[in-house]
């Protein structure tokens, strides 16, 4: 007995001594996580419990110059359905109103839904997708539906809001106005005015500490935020809604007509540079057209014609020759190394004078006008070039604008035929927006301005930062060569190959281009064709230019024909529909036209005729008028003057009669 009571003890014991050896040991893990561990415990529980959340901050908008809105930023909402937390009778008290609301909402109709909320119901789906891509009057009109209105917990409405960026005119200048996003490889993508701007219309983000309370559910700690938001300010670009209108659905009406690759369109203030229109169209494979890439940015191209505007300029600043010097279009042809250069025309133009070959655009003039007065230093022609600037980028806050290809004599791809053939657009690359610039500094008397897309940079009313003027070079030539290639730019319009365009009521300058593209693979070779130059003509308000490419041939490729008439749609729409606030001056003036006409109306309506007069050339407004006195009907079709009439002149007037009139 002794014995069982000795092993008793030691095995007493033996627990005992075990059971210290345990105190020790948590003793000892309390003090190390307490006083060595303590710290990361502690930040742990607080990272699980405690944790800051981010504010996001408003993003600014993006208005136009007239103060229409181009970017804003909305919130947009997902609603979801966690079939598993309204209680059995709410559910069932309220599943059919549910339904019938979200039919009335969402146009899905009540059955469906209805069976789609009870499937969920029974496969205890707690994340069913109701809805997506509501508005906030959408999402309040559907948290406050039956059950719904019970909230998260009693009523199992999950709601997801995010913020999307909206451009309220469209598809208009999509491409200019732009656009931040993360691409489907993860990659922050920033285009256009939304892109290069970021960093004004971003804002910053706030910052508020919440702390755990429940399940999902977190509760600010304090009354204030950690940081406060900081919202994005508004930017404020060139752009008139008004003009990117008319731009844009000429080029798109000419596309269409041509079924043309690709095209775009860009109007520019002379004085300040800023642009007020800009349109990139690419053809889908549909046929319809979207703004895709920023063509008149991005794409680096030879530009045919249009550059023999720096021909020009360099012979007569020069004073290499004037633009009555005679040259012989050898029959339309002439050969340089090897290579012909052709006129369009063929046969040529006979014998003209230098302004001549520019203006009807002959190649072989202009080559030989180049080539006899730089071939023994052609440095001096392309610096020229460069002094202009159209050797470098305009230096834009977009990314991806195009790189010019100027090549530079004694450097690799300069060759014998690259001075000839600079002189007639090839064999020199530059983006339609430098074409432009250089064309409206002729324009601006010579200074050189820098094409801006955005004029101001605001808080509210408050101007955070202005963009002013840029002067790229405060005078690419003298004034009297300014002045003769004015004269000569006009001449292309009222004689030049530019002649289907003129009108006799609106003065226009500028220059087409026809160029071909690919024209080392024969199966690839297409046209492209342009317009470029500036209005009113005698007092420059705003340059303009078109670029259609790969017209069907079939229905013209012609600058003048493809690319012309979005120049003159443009120039005329904002001259004559335009509203203007300005000051009318000389208000008693008399108009030598509106004398005659008014005269010539009043003559007829006083002699109290039998007769339909002849009303051809009378004013739409007066002609209606004037028959409406003498007791006719009158139908109108079209607008302007009176084109034709179906009554003839002459034919007895009838009391009550109707007498249709087009007009044109």
């Amino acid at each position: 007995m002794a014995v069982e009571d000795k092993q008793i003890s030691y095995r007493i014991y033996l627990v005992a001594f075990v059971l210290f050896l345990m105190a020790i040991a948590i003793t000892v893990k309390l003090t190390n996580i307490q006083w060595v561990e303590g710290d990361y415990y502690r930040k742990l529980a607080k990272e699980r419990t405690v944790k800051n959340f981010v504010i996001p901050a408003n993003k600014g908008n993006i208005y136009s110059a007239d103060g229409s809105l181009l970017a804003t930023s909305i919130p947009n909402y997902t609603i979801r359905f966690d079939a598993v937390a309204p209680k059995d009778e709410d559910f069932k008290a309220n599943v059919d109103s549910l339904a019938l609301g979200l039919s009335k909402l969402i146009g899905k109709p009540k059955s469906v839904i209805a069976e789609e909320l009870r499937k969920a119901r029974n496969n205890q789906n707690r994340y069913l997708l109701i809805a997506k891509g509501l508005t906030y009057t959408q999402y309040v009109d559907v948290k406050n539906l039956p059950l719904f209105n019970k909230g998260a917990y009693k009523g199992g409405i999950i709601v997801e809001q995010e913020t999307v960026r909206e451009h309220p005119i469209g598809k208009i200048a999509e491409r200019t106005i732009g656009y931040e996003r993360i691409d489907e490889d993860g990659v922050l993508k920033r285009v256009g005015i939304e892109g290069a701007f970021g960093k004004y219309l971003n804002g910053k983000d706030g910052k508020i500490l919440k702390q755990k309370i429940a399940k999902g559910q977190w509760k600010p700690i304090r009354d204030v935020n950690e940081v406060e938001p900081q919202d994005g300010y508004d930017v404020i670009s060139t752009i008139d809604v008004y003009i990117q209108d008319i731009a844009h659905h000429a080029l798109l009406k000419q596309l269409e007509f041509y079924q043309a690759d690709h095209g775009c369109v860009v109007v520019m203030e002379t004085k300040t540079g800023y642009v007020k229109a800009i349109s990139n169209l690419g053809r889908a494979k549909d046929g319809s057209y979207y703004e895709t890439i920023n063509y008149a940015v991005a794409e680096s191209h030879e530009p045919g014609s249009t550059f023999k505007l720096v021909d020009m300029i360099a012979l007569l600043d020069d004073k290499k020759v004037d633009t009555n010097k005679v040259y012989d279009s050898r029959g339309g042809e002439i050969t340089y190394n090897g290579r012909k250069v052709r006129d369009s025309h063929k046969g040529g133009y006979g014998k003209i004078s230098l302004a001549k070959g520019f203006e009807v655009s002959s190649n072989t003039v202009l080559v030989q006008a180049v080539y006899e007065n730089y071939k023994n230093n052609p440095e001096e022609f392309v610096n020229r070039i460069n002094r202009m600037g159209l050797n470098k980028p305009l230096g834009l806050p977009f990314k991806g604008e195009g790189i010019p290809v100027v090549h530079q004599p004694g450097e690799k791809g300069w060759d014998k035929n690259t001075l000839p053939w600079m002189a007639f657009g090839y064999s020199v690359a530059i983006t339609p927006l430098q074409t432009l610039t250089l064309y409206n500094a002729i324009a601006n008397n010579g200074e050189m301005v820098k094409p801006q897309f955005v004029s101001e940079i605001k808080e509210w009313n408050k101007t955070i930062k202005k963009y002013d003027k840029k002067v790229i070079n405060k005078s690419i030539c003298d004034q009297t060569t300014i002045n003769k290639i004015k004269a000569v730019l006009q001449n292309v319009v009222k004689r030049g190959t530019g002649s289907k365009l003129y009108s006799k009521d609106f003065s226009m300058a500028g220059k087409t281009g026809t160029a071909q593209v690919n024209y080392n693979k024969k199966d690839e070779m297409y046209y492209s064709s342009s317009f470029v130059g500036f209005f009113p003509a005698e007092e420059p308000k705003y340059s303009c230019i078109v670029v259609v490419h790969k017209p069907n041939v079939s229905a013209g490729y012609y600058g003048a024909d493809v690319a012309g008439p979005v120049f003159k749609r443009i120039a005329q729409k904002i001259f004559t529909d335009a509203p203007t606030t300005n000051e009318v001056k000389n208000l008693n003036r008399k108009v030598n036209t509106q004398e005659s006409n008014y005269n010539r109306y009043n003559d007829i309506a006083n002699s109290n005729p039998k007769y339909i007069p002849n009303l051809k050339g009378m004013s739409g407004m007066d002609a209606v008028a004037l028959l409406e006195s003498l007791k006719l009907k009158v139908k109108v079709i079209g607008v302007g003057k009176v084109k034709s009439q179906s009554l003839k002149p002459g034919e007895a007037i009838q009391k009550n009669g109707t007498i249709i009139l087009e007009l044109s």
